[in-house]
This record gives structure tokens, C-alpha cells and sequence, in this order.
């Protein structure tokens, strides 16, 4: 007979779980949907397709592509430090990454523009040798790079901790090579936590508004991203245009999330 367990059983949870599920994700979703398209799918296409969307869709995807990328190389070296090296100050720098969780993202948005602006402390000098940041699509991967960073150096610190430092010694004692080591024995245990890292970096800057909106400059055709777009058509009232471009933004994050898990399953099968 089986021991009956004195926690919650699958039925009990499994309902839970629906339940809240829906309530906080499917609901909204359907309800983003259903919205989208009151106009009917051409009207829907005619929103989500227009010369200004598609300019939002492209400056935000390769704004949000190259911050998650720096983030996947800069935050596994600093989440390397942070892990495996005790130096003055490291309780201080390893707080600091999560200042953009902390900080409001208007409130970091007004400070990267006044850094960045060409009278800031760092944008003076860049606009004097002829590189403006501020008001730029440089500026909005500057600011998507900042809100990245803690999603991949939180994602790799505690897998890059828990790793075995006499395996990577071990390597080296047998005629290992630094990049060997990494890329044939530490490199197949972080990769999942990686991609996670960059996945989690990657969508959040997709759906980032604060701390873009004021460093964007905000031209259309330009540097006007999707969901500063989006913001425009709720104040003109055209909430069917709105949420056909967030519809469009949601699927297409969605689709590279499933892929991302699946890539995450057959690299965890393969070291397995």
C-alpha cells in the first residue's frame, strides 16, 4: 500500500497551479488578444505590420540581441570573479550588480542620459572624438546593457560556485591548456546556466520602457522602440493598434523562449 503523504497530492497543486496560471497569465493574454484583433485581421496586420512597427521591431531586437550578448560575456566574467576570487570590496561590487534591480528604471534612464549627453561627464568626451551615444540606438543598447547585467551574473554565480576547482586542476596537471580547460570542462557545465542568463537578459530588455524612454530620443523611424510605440497608440486611444504590436512582440519572445529551452534540454542531456 502506499504511504499516503502528509503534503498536498498532485490533483490539489496541479488545480492550484492551473488556476493561478490562468488567472495571472492566460487571462491577460487571451484578453490582449481577443483585443488586437476587434478590428478584424486585416486590421490587425495593417497595426502590427506598418513602416513604424516594423522600425520599432528592428531597432528593438538588435538593441536587445547585442545588449544580452555583451551581458552573456562581460556578466560571465564578472560572475566569475565574484565566485571564485575574495578580494577588498567584493560585498560592495557583488551589491552593485543588483543596482538596476533596485534602482527605478526612469530614475536609472535619467542618469545614464546625464552621463551620456553630449555635455555628460562620459558623453563629452565621446562626442569630441565624434561618437554620440545619447539620443542614439547606441544609447538604447547602453541602457538595455545596464538592466541586463544582474539577469546573467545571478543566473552563472551560483553555477560557477558550485563548480569542482580540483576537475579544472586536474585538466591543467594533465597538459591542459587554460582555453582547453574552459572550453572542454567548465564550458558544458555553465552553458545551460548561460543561456538561461542571456534568454532572461534578452526578454527583458524586449519589453523594457523606463529606462530607454529618456536616453531614446524617441524618433520615429529612428530611435523609437516597440514598446515606446505601443505607449504612443494607448495615448492616441488606438488600444486595437496597441496590442496588435504587443501581440506581435509577445509571440515572437515566446517562440525564442521555447527555442532557447530547447536547446537548454539537449545540452543538459548531452553532458548528462
Amino acid at each position: 500500500m502506499r504511504k499516503r503523504s502528509v503534503l498536498p497530492g498532485f490533483g490539489l497543486t496541479l488545480g492550484i497551479t492551473v488556476c493561478y496560471v490562468s488567472l495571472v497569465v492566460l487571462l491577460p493574454v487571451s484578453a490582449m488578444v481577443a483585443r488586437s484583433t476587434s478590428g478584424g485581421l486585416s486590421g490587425f496586420w495593417a497595426a502590427a505590420l506598418s513602416p513604424r512597427a516594423l522600425a520599432s521591431y528592428r531597432l528593438t531586437l538588435t538593441a536587445s540581441l547585442v545588449a544580452a550578448s555583451v551581458n552573456a560575456v562581460f556578466g560571465l566574467i564578472v560572475a566569475w570573479v565574484l565566485a571564485r576570487y575574495r578580494f577588498p570590496l567584493r560585498r560592495v561590487a557583488d551589491a552593485l550588480v543588483d543596482l538596476p534591480f533596485a534602482l527605478p528604471t526612469a530614475v536609472a534612464g535619467i542618469a545614464l542620459t546625464t552621463l551620456y549627453a553630449p555635455t555628460g561627464w562620459i558623453g563629452k568626451p565621446l562626442a569630441a572624438i565624434g561618437i554620440k551615444v545619447a539620443y542614439t540606438p547606441i544609447g538604447i543598447t547602453v541602457a538595455l546593457t545596464f538592466i541586463g547585467l544582474p539577469f546573467v551574473v545571478r543566473t552563472l554565480q551560483p553555477v560557477i560556485g558550485a563548480l569542482d576547482a580540483d576537475v579544472e586542476e586536474a585538466a591543467a596537471s594533465l597538459g591542459a591548456r587554460p582555453w582547453q580547460t574552459f572550453l572542454r570542462v567548465v564550458a558544458p557545465a555553465i552553458i545551460p546556466a548561460w543561456l538561461t542568463g542571456f534568454t532572461l537578459a534578452f526578454a527583458r530588455a524586449l519589453g523594457e520602457y523606463g529606462s530607454v524612454v529618456f536616453i531614446a530620443g524617441n524618433m520615429p523611424m529612428r530611435t523609437e522602440i516597440a514598446p515606446l510605440l505601443v505607449m504612443t497608440r494607448l495615448e492616441q486611444y488606438d488600444y486595437s493598434g496597441a496590442t496588435a504590436i504587443a501581440v506581435l512582440m509577445l509571440g515572437a519572445s515566446f517562440v525564442m523562449l521555447l527555442a532557447v529551452n530547447g536547446l537548454q534540454s539537449w545540452s543538459a542531456r548531452r553532458s548528462a
